[in-house]
């Protein structure tokens, strides 16, 4: 069985690599209506994946497009905390419902399902992507102009399940300045390669710290190698977050909608132009 494949060919005589990759998308809900669909991605967890999307979704949805997210990271959840959920979500008998945060965005997490926040997630890589893939097919996305799917790390089966049977539109990779996150950067951006899909953009989480008395920028976890990947790579967007301890602190109150984000203003600008 090929990767590519999502089933046995032994069995069937047929050649994965003749098969059209479009024929693993999966449908939406019949009910669903959805425009753009972009995964966030990184190589290893801790660079700020979960901030970055909902940063993302935050300033489309200020632009006057409705946005959603859902939270692929099924054991390591957070993006209802960032957004200050904390009500759960509900089915009715066509569908699952998202939650609207206090901005208007849907989500949908695990933890929207749990009955407590903290409870583990114990399952094995297929159910987990499955569950993704129903958070997909089960739930009710109505009227969604970009839809951010937070990613858990790393290039395993979620991130494989979201790149075969979601229609992307492209990929936002996240990462943060030091040397070995730069090489795990490098595998994401390959992945994508190898599954035709675009890397719109990349994204430094942590990139300096600016002092608020005299405004010089240092580089606390070294200096920076995106722009060198980034052309290696031909990926034109490229934005450096500093570290904001008012933006940790916004995403600690489920504040994340509240704050301004002016770094990822040409990003957002590219989505809006190359997405609709």
């Amino acid at each position: 069985m090929s990767e590519n494949c999502n089933h046995d060919c032994s069995s069937c005589g047929e050649s994965c690599k003749d098969r059209d990759p479009k024929s693993m998308l999966q449908a939406p809900h019949e009910m669903s209506s959805i425009k753009n669909v972009i995964a966030v991605v990184s190589g290893k967890g801790g660079v700020g994946k979960s901030l970055v999307t909902s940063l993302l979704a935050s300033s489309m949805q200020k632009k006057g497009y409705h946005s959603a997210v859902i939270d692929a990271d099924i054991t390591g959840p957070s993006i209802p905390k960032a957004f200050g959920i904390h009500e759960k979500a509900y089915a009715n008998e066509m569908g699952l419902i998202p939650v609207k945060s206090r901005g208007g965005i849907d989500v949908m997490s695990i933890n929207l399902l749990l009955d407590n926040d903290t409870d583990p997630v114990l399952w094995r890589g297929p159910i987990i992507a499955g569950a993704v893939s129903q958070f997909w097919t089960d739930v009710i996305w109505e009227n969604v102009d970009y839809m951010f799917v937070d990613m858990p790390p790393g290039t395993g089966d979620v991130p494989l399940t979201v790149f075969q049977s979601l229609p992307l539109k492209g990929i936002i990779v996240v990462t943060s300045p030091q040397e070995l996150v730069s090489v795990i950067v490098e595998k994401a951006v390959k992945m994508a390669e190898m599954m035709n899909i675009p890397v719109l953009g990349i994204v430094e989480n942590m990139s300096y710290f600016e002092c608020p008395d005299c405004k010089s920028k240092h580089s606390i976890f070294g200096e920076s190698h995106i722009d060198e990947i980034a052309a290696r790579h031909g990926i034109a967007s490229v934005s450096k977050l500093p570290i904001d301890p008012a933006i940790a602190s916004a995403c600690d109150k489920g504040e994340i909608e509240a704050v301004d984000a002016p770094w990822l203003a040409e990003l957002s600008a590219s989505l809006e132009k190359n997405c609709n």
